[in-house]
């Protein structure tokens, strides 16, 4: 079937010579591109998964700073509204305290105008008595 004559080493010879030359001049430059490709995706994938990093971290610190200002916004209005309510009980009281003052002073006023009222009533009363004894006795025997 084959003849073994000089075209078989010709032939081997022309194919390792190819094999080379395809390596120098294609497969060498191809792979070398490959490499490069793969060693941009890995530090892609390196800087994408820091930055993942740090975004996650930078998201996990202004969470809590949110929930830090959510904590003393809370606070604030607490306080706020403990101040307010007693400032508000305070005035409440001082109210009541002047209302009370004042209608002490009006019982007060009432009491004094009805003993005012009383003695003049009395010395009316002893007046009048007077008269209608006179009247009744005579203006000489009552002297």
């Amino acid at each position: 079937m084959f003849d073994f004559d000089a075209t078989l080493p010709l032939m081997a010879l022309q194919f390792i010579l190819l094999a080379v030359i395809l390596n120098a001049i294609f497969y060498k430059p191809l792979g070398k591109v490959l490499d490069e490709r793969a060693e941009f995706i890995r530090q892609s994938e390196s800087t994408a998964k820091e930055k993942l990093s740090k975004t996650e971290g930078l998201t996990k610190e202004y969470e809590l700073q949110i929930s830090d200002a959510r904590k003393q916004a809370a606070e604030i209005l607490a306080t706020a509204q403990g101040e307010a309510q007693q400032i508000a009980s305070q005035q409440v009281a001082e109210a009541q305290a002047r209302a009370i003052a004042q209608k002490e002073a009006a019982s007060l006023e009432i009491a004094q105008q009805k003993e005012a009222a009383m003695q003049s009533l009395e010395q009316q009363v002893e007046a009048l008595s007077r008269q209608i004894i006179e009247k009744i006795l005579g203006h000489e025997l009552v002297k």
